[in-house]
C-alpha cells in the first residue's frame, strides 16, 4: 500500500492552490458516460502516501500535504509533470474507491490521464464497493481519474481535494481518513492549505490529566534530507516487511534526479538501504505489488534515464532487472492471476505480460487511455479476455474484445455493432456502457451480462449533458446526469436489474470538477450499513445535507447534536436549521478525508461539518454518530483526522496544523471520552501516517521532518501496549438498527453484535462483525415509483405525461406472459415480504396479438450515410406489438429486398452492400394478421472523392465563352458542390451543383481559377492560370521518342520541360520572349503546344496586320522545326529534339469576318481526323475492361472542347485520344478501385500554370 508525501512552504502552496483552481475553471466537460470501473475495485487496495516536501520556510510553520495514490489525480499542480504516472497503480488505493458515491465518475470520455501509481493493494475490508467505489469487479488498474469522491463545489483546496474555502495545513494526520484503518479504503483525500488554527492543543473532554506516552521508536533515513516524495508499501497480512521508496523530484526538469530504496524487516523499527541490491546509479520511480500476491514487488526506473523492471518475489529482497522497449503509462492487474498484467505504453498501444513483467507482446494498437478491462469469470467466457477500446479515426472508436496472447483480427469480438464515441468504454462488473453520438446528442447503450445492447432509458425530456456511472452493484446501476438545464448539480438517477430503465432519486446533487476533469459528486455510502447513504444536495442555493436509508427512496436532513462539545444546548430546528457534513472523501485508505466509516464498525460515522441552515466552510467541527447517523455528537472543534484502530474498537486523532505536534488523541469509546498521548519526544511536522495493513491494526507509521531540512522521520507506534486483554463475549452488546424509531430498513430488521464503550479490549484478526436479521412486511416504502411514473404531492405514483401505461415489452409474443407495471417497483436489494407486495407488484398478463406499432430503422453507425462497396448493417426496432408473430420486410432501394419471419431473427441487423454511388430509399415494413406499420430512411451512399482536375483551355480569346469542367476521380462519388474563383472576382464565389461552367474573360493577361469541390467530408481543390489575349496562333509540338523514357508526368516536370523547350524556341528563331507561350501536354507520348501571341507595337491592333505578323512567326517557328533545329540536353547524354506535329492542335485565329480559305482546309482536315479518332475510340471501348475508362475519357473530352475555340477543342480531343487512350490499360487499370472510408481533410493541388510566359 503506497503513498507519497510532499512538503510545500505556505506561498508555494498558494501559489499551487490557485493553478489548481484555475485549472478547475477552464475545465470543459463533455457527454460521456464515465465509469468508476476505470478504478480498480477489488478488496485489495493500495497502502501507500504520497508525501511532497516543501524545502521553504513559512511563518506559521512548515505546511505539509498529503496526497494517497488515489488522490494522485486531485494533486496540486506541481507535480502535474510527474501526475501521469501518480495514478492509481494496479491496486493502489487511489484506485480503490472508498464506500462512497461521491467518485469521480469513471467518464466515458477519454477525460483520464493514465500514469503508473504506486501499484500495492491492502486488503479492505469493505472489499463491496458501494455507490462510492464503483467495483471494478477485483480489477486493480493504475488509472489516472480513479475514483474520487465528491467535495462541495465552492470548496478551493489548492489541490482539488480540500474543503470549501478552508484549506488544511498538512498536518499530522493528513495521511489518514479519520476512519480509515487497512481493512477500508473508504476515505478520499483531504488537502489542508491554509488553515490557521488555535495555537493550543486541547482535549475534547475530561479534566487535564498527567501526559500519558506510547510505545514507539524513531528512525532517521540518513542520507534523504533533499528527498521530497516517498512512496511507502506495507505488506501486510502480519507481514513485518515495510518498503519505503523516497525520491528527489526536479519540478524544473520534470523528471526523478535522485532515489533510495528503504526495506524493514521488525514492522517499521528499523530500515535497510537498498540501494545497492537494484544497482546504486538506478533511479527508481514508481513501485507496485501484486494484488494477488504481496510478495510480488515490481519497481519502475525513470525513463529518462533507462526503461527497465525490477521485479521481487521475497517481499523486496532481492531483485532482477528487465529491460523494457516500451514506456509504461499505467498497468491493470488481472483480479486472480497473479502474474497476468496489462501495460498502457505511451505511443497508445496495449502490452500483456503472463510472467509478472518478465516478457511482454503486444496486444493492440490505438487503444484509447483507461479504457481496457480483464474479463470477468462467471460472466466471459474465459478468463484471458480482454475488453478494449481502439481508435479509428477523429471522433469514432470500436468496442473489441481480445485473447490475451492471440489478438488477431480473426478472433476479435465486436460486441457492439457499430462505432462508438471516443473514450466512451466502460465495463463494470455485469454491465458494458457505450457512448454514441447522433443528431448532436449522446446516446447510451447498456448491455447486462453481456447481452445485447439496448439504448439506456432516462425519464424521456431528461436530456442528459454529461452523465456518470456511479455504482454498478446490488444488480443495479446508480448514474450522475447533468441534464440540460443544470450546470454545477447532477441528478441521480437508479435502474433496474437490466440497467436500462431509470427513475429520478435525488435532484441537484452538488457537485464539482477536478484539476483533471473527474466529475466528483457529493454522495457517500455509508460502510457497513445496507442501503444508507449521504448526499449534499442544493436547495435555493443552499447546500444541505441528507440522509437515505433505503437506496434513495426516502431522504431526509440530518438531525444536529442537542449539546455542543462544551456541553451547552445548541437550539437547532428542522427544517430550518440542520447538521451538514463535508463528504470529501479520501480514495487512499492512509490519507485523511472528511468523513469515514467502516464495515467492521457499523453505525459509527466520523464526519466534518457544520450546524446551521446550510453546509458552512468556515467553523468546521468534527462529529461523530454511533447509531448510523440518527444522533451526531461533537467531539472537536477544530479539524482533526480521525482513524480507526482495531477494526474501530478505538479511534485516534491526530490535529490539522501546520506546526509541529508531539501528541495524538485516543478514545475507546467511539469518542465520548478522549486521553492525550505523547508519541515522540520532539515535535514533528507531520507528513503522512500509515497503518498496519493488516485485521488488527495496532501498529501505525507517522512520517515527518522535525524541521524543513531535515532527514525524514519514522516513527513507529505499538499501540499494543495500552490493551491488556482480548475480547470476550461478555465485552459486546447488541444494538438495533432504526431509522428514528423504524426498524425495518430495506426490508429486514437488523441486530448487530458491538463492542460496549466501557470495554478497553482488543479484538483481534478473529473478530468478524455478528448480524442477525428478520424479515418485515412489505409496505408502501418499499417500492418506489416504476419507469415512467413519477411521485406526486400525495405520495402517489402516477403516469408522466409523456408515458403510455399500455406500452408492452417488443418480446411480448402471443402465448407468453409480460409483467404490467402498477406504477411502483420494489427497490433494490429490498426483501421484504408479504404485506402490501401483492398489490404493488407488477402483475402478469397474456400477450394479445398487436399490430406492430413504433417501428424504427436506423443503421448501425446512427448515419445517413454509407461508402460505396461497405457493408451497411441495418437496425430494426419494434416498441409495440408482437415481435414473434410480426414479418419485417427491408427494401434496400436498389432492388434488392429480403423478408425475415420475426424481428427478434434480426437483433444483430440486416447487413447489405451497394454497388452503385446515389441516394436510395430504405423501407422497413411490419406486418402481422392485425395490420402493418412502414418506416423509410433516405440513403445516402458515396464513394471518397479522391483527386480532381480543373480542365480549361491554356489561352482563350478575350469577351468569348468558354468552358471551364472540373474533373472528379471517382468520376461518381455522390452529391457534390462545386464552389468557383473566376478571375478577378475572389470574393464572391460562384456556387454550383455541376461540375462545369461558362465564362468570359474580359481583360487580357493572366487570370486564375480556382474550384473546390466539396464531397461529404472531403474538400479537394484545383487552381490555372489562363492566358487571355485577342489574337494568338497555335501549333502541337512533337519530341524524339527518348523524352519519353524521362517523362514522369507530373505537373512540375511538364513545367520545368516547357521553360527548356521555350528558351530553345526563342534561341533557334529569336521570336521575343513575350510573344511565345509554350506548354508540355498531360500523358504519353509526350506533346506539347506553342501559341504566338502578335507584337502590339508592330500591329497597331489592326486585325490584318496582326494576322500576317502571325503568319510570318509561325512561318519562322515551323521552318526551324522542320530544320531540326530546335533541340534541347534533358541531361547529360539525352539530346531532344523538338518537331511540330503534323496537325495543328488549335485554329488560328480569324483575322477578318470572312473565313479565308487555308483557314477552312484546316478546319476540315481536323474534321476528317476527328472521324479517324471517333473509329479507333468506339473500337477500343470493345475491350473488356474498359467500358468504365473510356466512358470516362469521353466525358473529359467534351469537357475540354470550348465552343469559343472549336479548333483547340479538336486539339484537346486529339491529344487526349492519340495520346492517352493507348495508355488506358496501363495507367487507368493501375489506379484502385472501389471506396475507401472516408476522413475529413482538404488538401490543394501544388500544379502550377501549365503555360511558359
Amino acid at each position: 500500500m503506497e503513498r507519497e508525501v510532499i512538503f510545500r512552504p505556505k506561498w508555494h502552496r498558494a501559489f499551487w492552490f490557485l493553478i489548481s483552481m484555475m485549472l478547475c475553471f477552464f475545465h470543459a466537460s463533455k457527454a460521456e458516460i464515465t465509469c468508476r470501473s476505470c478504478q480498480p475495485g477489488n478488496k485489495w487496495r493500495a497502502q501507500e502516501l504520497l508525501l511532497k516536501f516543501d524545502t521553504s520556510k513559512s511563518t506559521t510553520g512548515l505546511k505539509r500535504e498529503v496526497f494517497g495514490p488515489g488522490d494522485g489525480a486531485v494533486r496540486s499542480e506541481a507535480e502535474s509533470a510527474e501526475s501521469r504516472h501518480l495514478r492509481c497503480a494496479a491496486g493502489s488505493a487511489e484506485c480503490a474507491p472508498e464506500n462512497r458515491a461521491e467518485h469521480p465518475q469513471p467518464r466515458l470520455q477519454g477525460s483520464t490521464d493514465s500514469r503508473p501509481a504506486e501499484g500495492d493493494t491492502g486488503e479492505s475490508e469493505s472489499a463491496n464497493m458501494k455507490v462510492s467505489n464503483v467495483k471494478t469487479s477485483g480489477e486493480q488498474k493504475t488509472r489516472a481519474g480513479a475514483i474520487r469522491h465528491r467535495k462541495r463545489a465552492k470548496r478551493t483546496s489548492g489541490n482539488a481535494g480540500d474543503d470549501d474555502k478552508r484549506s488544511r495545513p498538512v498536518g499530522s494526520a493528513q495521511s489518514q481518513d479519520p476512519g480509515e484503518d487497512t481493512s477500508s479504503a473508504a476515505g478520499r483525500r483531504v488537502t489542508r492549505s491554509e488553515l490557521r488554527w488555535s495555537g493550543a492543543e486541547r482535549r475534547a473532554t475530561g479534566p487535564k490529566q498527567e501526559e500519558l506516552k506510547l510505545n514507539s521508536s524513531t528512525f532517521t533515513l540518513t542520507g534523504d534530507s533533499s528527498h521530497n516524495q516517498a512512496m511507502v508499501h506495507w505488506s501486510g497480512h502480519n507481514s513485518s516487511v515495510i518498503l519505503m521508496l523516497t525520491k528527489l523530484f526536479d519540478f524544473n526538469l520534470n523528471s526523478v534526479t535522485e532515489s533510495s530504496l528503504w526495506r524493514s524487516t521488525d514492522y517499521g523499527a528499523t530500515y535497510q538501504k537498498l540501494n545497492d541490491k537494484v544497482g546504486l546509479k538506478t533511479i527508481l520511480s514508481y513501485l507496485y505489488v501484486s494484488p494477488n500476491n504481496k510478495r510480488k514487488i515490481m519497481l519502475l526506473t525513470d525513463p529518462e534515464v533507462e526503461s527497465s523492471l525490477l521485479i521481487s518475489t521475497d517481499e523486496g529482497a532481492t531483485y532482477q532487472k528487465y529491460r523494457l522497449s516500451f514506456y509504461i503509462l499505467s498497468l491493470l492487474f488481472h483480479p486472480d492471476q497473479e502474474d497476468w498484467i496489462l501495460a498502457y505504453s505511451h505511443d497508445q498501444k496495449l502490452y500483456s505480460s503472463v510472467e509478472f513483467g518478465r516478457r511482454w507482446q503486444v496486444v493492440h494498437e490505438r487503444v484509447a487511455p483507461n479504457r481496457f478491462y480483464w474479463s470477468k469469470m462467471g460472466l466471459d467466457r474465459e478468463p484471458g479476455l480482454i475488453h478494449l477500446e481502439t481508435s479509428i479515426s477523429e471522433g469514432q472508436a470500436l468496442y473489441v474484445t481480445c485473447k490475451l496472447q492471440n489478438c488477431t483480427d480473426a478472433n476479435k469480438g465486436k460486441p457492439f455493432p457499430g462505432y462508438i464515441d471516443p473514450n466512451s468504454l466502460v465495463v463494470q462488473d455485469e454491465y458494458v456502457f457505450v457512448q454514441v453520438s447522433a443528431g448532436g446528442r449522446p446516446v447510451y447503450y447498456v448491455s447486462a451480462k453481456r447481452d445485447v445492447f439496448i439504448p439506456m432509458k432516462l425519464p424521456k425530456y431528461t436530456l442528459p449533458k454529461d452523465l456518470h456511472v456511479i455504482s454498478t452493484d446490488e444488480n443495479r446501476v446508480v448514474a450522475a446526469v447533468q441534464e440540460w438545464n443544470q450546470n454545477e448539480t447532477y441528478n441521480l438517477y437508479v435502474s433496474d436489474t437490466s440497467g436500462v430503465y431509470y427513475i429520478l432519486t435525488l435532484e441537484n446533487v452538488v457537485s464539482s470538477m477536478g484539476p483533471e476533469g473527474n466529475v466528483m459528486v457529493d454522495l457517500y455510502e455509508v460502510a457497513g450499513i445496507k442501503g444508507m447513504f449521504l448526499a449534499n444536495k442544493m436547495t435555493d442555493t443552499q447546500v444541505k445535507t441528507h440522509i437515505t436509508y433505503n437506496r434513495g427512496r426516502d431522504w431526509s436532513l440530518l438531525q444536529a447534536p442537542s449539546k455542543d462539545l462544551r456541553g451547552n444546548s445548541i437550539h437547532c430546528v428542522l427544517p430550518y436549521c440542520s447538521l451538514h457534513l463535508h463528504l470529501h472523501v479520501s480514495a487512499n485508505p492512509y490519507t485523511s478525508g472528511n468523513i469515514a466509516s467502516r464495515d467492521t464498525a457499523p453505525g459509527i460515522i466520523v464526519a466534518s461539518g457544520s450546524i446551521g441552515s446550510e453546509l458552512s466552510s468556515s467553523n468546521i467541527s468534527v462529529f461523530v454518530a454511533s447509531d448510523a447517523g440518527n444522533t451526531w455528537r461533537q467531539i472537536f472543534d477544530e479539524e482533526y483526522a480521525l482513524l480507526y484502530l482495531d477494526q474501530g474498537g478505538a479511534l485516534v486523532a491526530i490535529k490539522h496544523t501546520p506546526l509541529p505536534i508531539r501528541h495524538l488523541w485516543l478514545s475507546f469509546d467511539e469518542g465520548r471520552k478522549w486521553n492525550k498521548y505523547s508519541f515522540t519526544n520532539m515535535p514533528l511536522f507531520v507528513d503522512g501516517v500509515l497503518g498496519e495493513p493488516g485485521e488488527e491494526t495496532l501498529i501505525m507509521t507517522i512520517f515527518g521532518h522535525v524541521s524543513h531540512r531535515s532527514e525524514w522521520q519514522l516513527v513507529k507506534i505499538d499501540f499494543r501496549s495500552i490493551f491488556n486483554r482480548r475480547c470476550t463475549e461478555s465485552d459486546y452488546q447488541t444494538w438495533h438498527l432504526h431509522n428514528q424509531g423504524e426498524p425495518c430498513l430495506m426490508g429486514v430488521k437488523r441486530i448487530y453484535q458491538k463492542l460496549k464503550p466501557t470495554s478497553k479490549c482488543v479484538m483481534g484478526k478473529t473478530y468478524f462483525v455478528s448480524m442477525t436479521s428478520g424479515p418485515c412486511d412489505c409496505t408502501e416504502a418499499d417500492f418506489e415509483c416504476d419507469y415512467g411514473y413519477e411521485r406526486r404531492t400525495n405520495d402517489k405514483c402516477t403516469p408522466a405525461f409523456w408515458f403510455h401505461p399500455s406500452t408492452m415489452s417488443r418480446s411480448c409474443s402471443t402465448g407468453m406472459t409480460f409483467l404490467n407495471s402498477t406504477g411502483y417497483r420494489k427497490v433494490v436489494s429490498n426483501n421484504c415480504t408479504a404485506g402490501v407486495s401483492v398489490e404493488y407488484t407488477a402483475r402478469r398478463h397474456q400477450c394479445p396479438i398487436q399490430a406492430p406499432k413504433g417501428l424504427h430503422l436506423v443503421t448501425s453507425e446512427g448515419t445517413l450515410t454509407a461508402t460505396l462497396g461497405t457493408n451497411v448493417t441495418f437496425l430494426v426496432f419494434l416498441e409495440e406489438g408482437d415481435g414473434a408473430k410480426t414479418s419485417i420486410t427491408l427494401d434496400f432501394g436498389d432492388g434488392h429486398a429480403l423478408t425475415y419471419s420475426n424481428v427478434s431473427s434480426i437483433e444483430d441487423g440486416i447487413k447489405h452492400i451497394y454497388k452503385a454511388v446515389g441516394i436510395y430509399r430504405a423501407t422497413a415494413t411490419g406486418e402481422n394478421s392485425l395490420g402493418s406499420e412502414t418506416v423509410m430512411l433516405y440513403l445516402h451512399v458515396t464513394c471518397p472523392l479522391e483527386s480532381i482536375h480543373l480542365s480549361a483551355p491554356f489561352v482563350v480569346v478575350r469577351n468569348k465563352e468558354v468552358n471551364l469542367t472540373a474533373v472528379l476521380w471517382p468520376s461518381q462519388v455522390g452529391t457534390v458542390t462545386y464552389i468557383w474563383w473566376i478571375g478577378n472576382n475572389t470574393e464572391q464565389p460562384v456556387i454550383t451543383l455541376e461540375g462545369s461552367v461558362a465564362c468570359t474573360f474580359s481583360r487580357e493577361g493572366i487570370s486564375t481559377v480556382t474550384v473546390q469541390v466539396s464531397a461529404g467530408n472531403t474538400i479537394l481543390q484545383d487552381r490555372k492560370s489562363i492566358a487571355v489575349h485577342e489574337y494568338f496562333r497555335s501549333h502541337l509540338l512533337a519530341f524524339s521518342s527518348n523524352l519519353d523514357d524521362h517523362n514522369p508526368d507530373v505537373a512540375e516536370w511538364r513545367l520545368d520541360v516547357s521553360r527548356v523547350i521555350r528558351n530553345s524556341l526563342i534561341q533557334a528563331t529569336g521570336v521575343g520572349e513575350d510573344q511565345l507561350l509554350v506548354t508540355v501536354l498531360p500523358g504519353l507520348p509526350t506533346a506539347a503546344e506553342f501559341f504566338l501571341l502578335p507584337d502590339k507595337l508592330l500591329t497597331e491592333g489592326k486585325a490584318e496586320k496582326t494576322s500576317a505578323h502571325l503568319d510570318q512567326l509561325s512561318e519562322v517557328l515551323l521552318g526551324a522545326l522542320n530544320q531540326n533545329r530546335v533541340q534541347f540536353t534533358l541531361r547529360p547524354g539525352v539530346q531532344v529534339t523538338v518537331y511540330a506535329a503534323h496537325l495543328s492542335a488549335a485554329p488560328l485565329v480569324d483575322t477578318s469576318k470572312n473565313h479565308s480559305g487555308s483557314a477552312m482546309l484546316m478546319l476540315l482536315s481536323v474534321v476528317v481526323m476527328g472521324l479517324a479518332v471517333f473509329v479507333i475510340y468506339k473500337f477500343k471501348r470493345k475491350i473488356p475492361g474498359l467500358n468504365v475508362y473510356a466512358q470516362m475519357q469521353n466525358e473529359k473530352e467534351q469537357e475540354m472542347t470550348s465552343p469559343v475555340n472549336p479548333t483547340e477543342g479538336t486539339a484537346g480531343s486529339q491529344r487526349d485520344t492519340v495520346h492517352s487512350l493507348e495508355i488506358l490499360d496501363t495507367e487507368l487499370n493501375s489506379r484502385p478501385r472501389g471506396c475507401m472510408k472516408p476522413h475529413v481533410h482538404v488538401t490543394f493541388s501544388t500544379e502550377l500554370p501549365t503555360y511558359i510566359v
